[in-house]
């Protein structure tokens, strides 16, 4: 498709290119006849554009040399008629200004998730964002995911993420974080390399194979490292070992669902209620959502906060429960402007 696409664009440039030199040799041929620069000009002009002469040529000479040049101009417009129509109907045309579209599209996108590689784990994640209503965009070359994507409506960056020109044109430098889902974890190491070269401070998760690769990518930069064999395994184990655990953990931590998930919230300078203990804000009674864990400034985590533990700047709460408890949670948090004492 892409060469279909190269011959038709060359084939219209061949043919302005064409009705240039015409245009230039009328130009030069009509000078000759005694005609000044811009009097050439108009005759050429007007002579290819077919649109008929005010004044009739005054020598024979002059005269073969215009039906020559209508002649040319005949040729050359039917000649650019063709390629413009084997333009449109290549689809040169509209795929530029589905490109343009989709490039407007991709430079609207703020605190976006990217994901580079759309396999079967990359498309697991893509439908995580949908179901969440989270914006992301996909970074894959390969036909089975262009296909995919289409398939699904995703907004699609088409290249290898290993590329760093790749990763601006998905907007590395407004993104929230990175999903490198590769089938390769050479290209999962490179992705993380370069993601974190272009943001330093942007989430990367990535996949690994094996503890190896893990291993090489944690030292590359990823915040997290996901391991589908291993983990596979862990979830069959606890299936079988913890049954009701795992069915309590696969209730909660689906996204889409009507009963319990997990939501983490920040504690910003903006709050009311920084500095205030989670028994003084009696989250319980007011949202009906449970705060289960915070993970504090440092990065310590207390997984059993007490009631009497103060939420302070930079805290990050995980709470659980329903859908509308979790929104009066995030509410509760929502940074508002302090009213004047």
């Amino acid at each position: 498709m892409k060469n279909l696409k190269s011959v038709g664009l060359r084939r219209f440039e061949l043919a302005i290119l064409a009705l240039l030199a015409v245009l230039g040799v009328g130009t030069v041929g009509f000078h000759g006849f005694g005609e000044g620069w811009i009097a050439a000009f108009y005759r050429s002009l007007v002579a290819i554009s077919l649109s008929g002469f005010d004044s009739a040529p005054d020598t024979n000479a002059e005269r073969i040399f215009t039906i020559v040049m209508i002649l040319f101009g005949v040729a050359i417009f039917l000649y650019v008629a063709g390629a413009i129509a084997e333009a449109i109907a290549r689809g040169l045309v509209t795929g530029a200004w589905q490109e343009r579209r989709k490039r407007l599209t991709i430079e609207a996108m703020t605190n976006h998730f990217i994901i580079c590689g759309y396999g079967r784990v990359g498309r697991r994640a893509a439908r995580e964002f949908r179901e969440s209503g989270e914006p992301y965009l996909i970074v894959d070359f390969h036909q089975d995911a262009l296909e995919a994507a289409k398939r699904n409506g995703d907004v699609l960056v088409e290249g290898s993420g290993t590329e760093d020109a790749n990763l601006i044109a998905a907007g590395i430098e407004r993104a929230r974080g990175l999903v490198a889902s590769a089938d390769s974890d050479v290209d999962n190491l490179y992705i993380t390399l370069s993601a974190r070269a272009a943001r330093p401070d942007i989430l990367i998760v990535a996949r690994a194979s094996d503890d190896d690769a893990a291993k090489k990518l944690r030292m590359a930069g990823a915040d997290r490292i996901v391991q589908p064999y291993s983990t596979a395994g862990r979830e069959m184990a606890k299936l079988v070992l913890k049954p009701q655990v795992a069915a309590y953990l696969d209730v909660a931590s689906t996204t889409g669902s009507d009963e319990l998930q997990f939501e983490e919230i920040v504690v910003t300078a903006g709050c009311l209620h920084v500095g205030e203990t989670i028994g003084a804000l009696r989250v319980r009674d007011t949202t009906g959502a449970l705060i289960i864990a915070v993970r504090k400034a440092d990065g310590s985590f207390d997984t059993a906060p007490s009631r009497s533990l103060p939420l302070e700047e930079g805290d990050i709460i995980i709470g659980v429960g329903k859908p509308a408890e979790l929104r009066a949670l995030e509410e509760l948090f929502t940074p508002k402007e302090r009213e004047p004492r």
